[in-house]
């Protein structure tokens, strides 16, 4: 199985509205996300942008509905799709998602939150090392937002990933808005979450919006909050070369935008890291 190195870098999350300004010269980033399931296909306009991205740009496959927490095992289908996009485009890693989003006959589409027991740990790495196997490279998985708790949960969430990572051989994709809404959501300290992750295991950071409320819920539709900015920059305090992103999904605005927002990440980091060396 292939492992992951580090990289360093700061990119944006490939969406249709932007495909013209990416064709049509350098945009200032270091790579671009896509989502994997968009790609699973044979042919079509958007696979060619891609193909013609990924010659300028590394490229991360981002997927959604591999769900390593079905009881039910993976999609054997869905595998061998994927594995057909990972050996055409050779992107520069493979992540996911640690929830479910399907039973043997229906797809949710949605990310839905696995109870943090033993039982749960032993099918979402049994997935992991199966989808490990199948892609024949190590994956990273993102923390889900999360808007209940199961009365059965023994361990925290960030105590799940720690020991999923380290079952497994996965990577982390720390997403720092997620952190930020079910710490909202569930009254837990944010800060507690970033300090029990492995640091070691973190690969890449997605940062993003959320529509606040009485549940906070997160919707990718708007620009990074403050409290969420606070909080990666804590985050870069603790983690060592990651790949930061600015995900954007809906309500998306002009590229310069957010570049706007990549760019203030980009201070962050350097801020941080010239503060922690003093």
């Amino acid at each position: 199985m292939t492992d992951i190195a580090t990289f360093s870098g700061f990119g944006l999350g490939l969406r249709r509205d932007h495909y013209r300004d990416f064709l049509a010269g350098d945009v200032a980033v270091d790579f671009v996300e896509v989502i994997a399931e968009n790609f699973m296909v044979d042919g079509g306009r958007p696979l060619r942008v891609l193909e013609q991205v990924r010659a300028k740009l590394p490229v991360i496959l981002h997927g959604v509905s591999l769900s390593v927490g079905s009881a039910n095992g993976l999609d054997s289908d869905h595998l061998v799709r994927l594995k057909a996009l990972v050996d055409r485009i050779e992107p520069l890693w493979v992540s996911d998602h640690l929830c479910w989003t399907r039973t043997s006959a229906h797809n949710s589409h949605d990310l839905l939150p696995k109870p943090l027991t033993r039982a749960a740990m032993n099918v979402v790495c049994a997935n992991i090392d199966r989808a490990q196997d199948a892609l024949g490279r190590a994956m990273l998985f993102e923390n889900p937002s999360s808007y209940l708790t199961f009365p059965d949960d023994e361990m925290t969430e960030w105590e799940f990933l720690a020991e999923m990572s380290r079952k497994t051989g996965c990577y982390l994709l720390l997403d720092i808005n997620n952190i930020y809404v079910s710490a909202c959501n569930h009254g837990f300290d944010p800060e507690a979450y970033l300090s029990g992750i492995p640091a070691d295991r973190v690969r890449q950071v997605h940062l993003a919006g959320h529509t606040p409320g009485e549940i906070v819920i997160d919707t990718h539709d708007r620009p990074v909050c403050d409290a969420v900015w606070n909080l990666y920059g804590s985050a870069v305090g603790q983690l060592g070369e990651v790949a930061v992103m600015i995900e954007r999904d809906d309500a998306i605005p002009p590229l310069p935008d957010l570049l706007a927002e990549l760019d203030r990440a980009r201070t962050i980091a350097a801020t941080t890291r010239v503060e922690m060396a003093l």
